[in-house]
C-alpha cells in the first residue's frame, strides 16, 4: 500500500485554493509581500526566494509537520559523513569508496569544487570529488574494476586508482575581435591497487557533480509529454533533433530523465549509497567491490542503510525548493532573454513544461501530491542531443551514444558561483564559465553556438546575464 502523508498545510502567501488542477501559481506571494511574477517562478509552488550560499538547500513552503520532520532526517543523511564503525553512527563507508556522504559531492545540494584543476585530478590525499567511469575500448567491465574506479578507500585497503588529468588550452576569437580559450582535458589513471590496465585498452569519462536543483519536478515530469517533445522535436533547419533514452530499470523499461545521459528513471539513492560509499542496501547487499582480491578478510556487516532512510533522502531531494528567477524587469536581463531566443537556445533548453497531476512517489511507496500539477520553467526538455566530436566520451548509457547528452536543466545555475565556488560547467568541468560552455557546444548545438558568437559583445553579456538571472 502506497503511503500518503498529507499534513493540514497553510502555504504562506498563496491566496487560493487547491483543486484537481492545481493552484494559481500567478497569486505566489514574495517574502517582501509583493506578488510574484509568473515568469519568476521556476517550479510553481516549490519556487523558493532564496539568493543566499542556502539557496539549493531549503525546502519548498509545502514542506511542514511529519514532512518536514522526514525533511530534516534525509538532510541529515545527506550531509553526514559516513564512518567505518557499522557499531555506532552513520557507518558503512568503503573498503572504498568515491564519496564519503552526498553532501561531500553535493556540497549545498549542488556541486562540490572539483579537484580537477587544483590537483590535476585525484590527488595525492585529498578527496576528487568526481565520479570516474572506466570500460574497456571493445566494451564491458575489468575482472578487478567495476563500472567506477573508486579513488579513495578505508584504512586497509587500496584506492583502486587515482585519475590524473592535464588539459591542453587554445585561443579563439569571436568575429569582433573578442578572445576566449577551451581547454581540451586529458585522462590517464595512475597507482592501480592490481594489475596495471593498458591504456590501449581503457576507455575514461569523468564526471563532476550534478546540481540537486529540481529533483522532485523532474521525477514528477508530464512523460507524455516528453514523448511528445521528442516526436516534435525535430528542426532540420538547425540540425536539431531530440529523443528520449528508454533504459531498463528495475526490471521494468522506462523513460530515462535523470543523470548526464538520462540514463536512470528515478534518483538512484540506492545506487549512490552502494557505488559511490560503498553502503550496501536491500537494493544493493553486496559491497562494491565485492570479488577484488582485497575484499579477503574484511567482515562482512549486512545491510548498512535502511530503505526508510534511503526513502528519507528519497524525499529531502524531492522536497528542496527551487530558486526563483531574479531581475526579471531588468532591461539588460530582458534583452539577454530576446539573445537567448534568438539564438535558438530554447530549442533544447525548453523553457517550460508540465508536471503530472498526482505529483511523484518515492522508493519506498510515499507519495508527494504537491509535486503534481505545476508549471514549471527547467530550461530542458530532457531529451539525448549529439553535441558533437569534441565532447563524445564513447561512454554509451542506455540508448545514449558517447556523444549524446541529456539537455542540462538551467533552473539555478546562476547561483552556482555563490553556493559552490566555483563556474566549472559540462559533463566533466572542462568549461571553466558559461562563454565555454557556449562555445563547446556542436552537433546539435553548433547553430546556438554560431549564432551566439556571431551577436554583438553587448548582446552576449546581455545573454550570459540573462542565464545568471535563472
Amino acid at each position: 500500500m502506497k503511503q500518503v502523508i498529507l499534513p493540514i498545510v497553510l502555504l504562506a502567501g498563496i491566496l487560493c485554493t487547491a483543486c484537481e488542477d492545481g493552484l494559481d501559481d500567478t497569486l505566489i506571494k514574495k517574502p517582501n509581500g509583493t506578488v510574484a511574477k509568473p515568469e519568476e517562478l521556476s517550479a510553481g509552488y516549490s519556487t523558493i526566494f532564496s539568493t543566499g550560499p542556502d539557496a539549493y538547500d531549503m525546502s519548498a513552503e509545502w514542506v511542514t509537520g511529519e514532512l518536514n520532520s522526514r525533511f530534516n532526517r534525509g538532510n541529515s543523511l545527506y550531509d553526514t559523513s559516513r564512518g567505518v564503525d557499522e557499531n555506532g553512527g552513520l557507518g558503512g563507508l568503503g573498503p572504498v569508496y568515491a564519496g564519503y556522504s552526498c553532501a561531500s559531492c553535493h556540497k549545498g545540494a549542488g556541486r562540490t569544487k572539483p579537484t580537477l584543476f587544483t590537483d590535476g585530478g585525484s590527488g595525492n590525499y585529498g578527496f576528487s570529488s568526481v565520479l570516474i567511469y572506466i570500460t574497456r575500448k571493445g566494451g564491458g567491465f575489468f575482472p578487478e574494476y567495476g563500472r567506477v574506479l573508486h579513488d579513495q578507500a578505508i584504512y586497509g585497503s587500496k584506492p583502486e586508482g587515482k585519475l590524473k588529468a592535464t588539459y591542453t588550452e587554445k585561443e579563439y576569437k569571436f568575429p569582433d575581435g573578442e578572445k576566449y580559450s577551451l581547454i581540451t582535458p586529458h585522462y590517464e589513471i595512475t597507482n592501480w591497487y592490481a594489475d596495471s590496465i593498458a591504456p590501449n585498452d581503457l576507455r575514461i569519462t569523468v564526471r563532476i557533480p550534478l546540481r540537486h536543483v529540481g529533483m522532485g519536478q523532474m521525477m514528477a515530469l508530464d512523460l507524455d509529454e516528453l514523448q511528445k517533445l521528442a516526436a516534435q522535436s525535430n528542426y532540420p533547419e538547425y540540425g536539431i533533433s531530440g529523443r528520449l533514452n528508454w533504459i531498463t530499470e528495475r526490471g521494468k523499461k522506462q523513460i530515462g530523465v535523470s543523470g548526464n545521459k538520462a540514463q536512470h528513471a528515478d534518483l538512484t539513492v540506492e545506487l549512490g549509497f552502494s557505488s559511490d560509499m560503498g553502503v550496501t542496501n536491500d537494493r544493493y547487499p553486496e559491497e562494491v567491490c565485492e570479488g577484488q582480491t582485497q575484499m579477503m578478510g574484511f567482515a562482512n556487516y549486512g545491510i548498512q542503510i535502511s530503505t526508510l532512510d534511503m526513502e528519507n533522502v528519497d524525499l529531502y531531494m524531492q522536497c528542496l525548493g527551487v530558486p526563483a528567477r531574479r531581475n526579471v524587469a531588468n532591461e539588460t536581463i530582458k534583452r539577454g532573454e530576446e539573445m537567448f531566443y534568438e539564438a535558438k537556445c530554447h530549442l533544447c533548453h525548453t523553457v517550460t513544461l508540465h508536471t503530472r497531476p498526482r505529483g511523484t512517489v518515492l522508493l519506498n511507496n510515499t507519495q508527494l501530491p504537491w509535486l503534481g500539477s505545476q508549471v514549471i520553467h527547467p530550461y530542458s526538455d530532457f531529451l539525448l542531443h549529439d553535441m558533437g566530436p569534441g565532447l563524445d566520451d564513447d561512454y554509451q548509457s542506455g540508448l545514449a551514444m558517447g556523444c549524446e547528452w541529456r539537455t542540462t536543466p538551467l533552473w539555478g545555475i546562476g547561483l552556482q558561483e555563490l553556493v559552490n565556488g566555483h563556474t566549472y560547467f559540462l559533463h566533466d568541468g572542462r568549461a571553466r564559465n558559461l562563454t565555454e560552455a557556449i562555445m563547446w557546444h556542436d552537433g546539435e548545438g553548433a547553430a546556438s553556438r554560431i549564432l551566439f558568437s556571431r551577436m554583438t559583445k553587448d548582446d552576449r553579456e546581455a545573454l550570459l546575464t540573462f542565464l545568471k538571472s535563472l
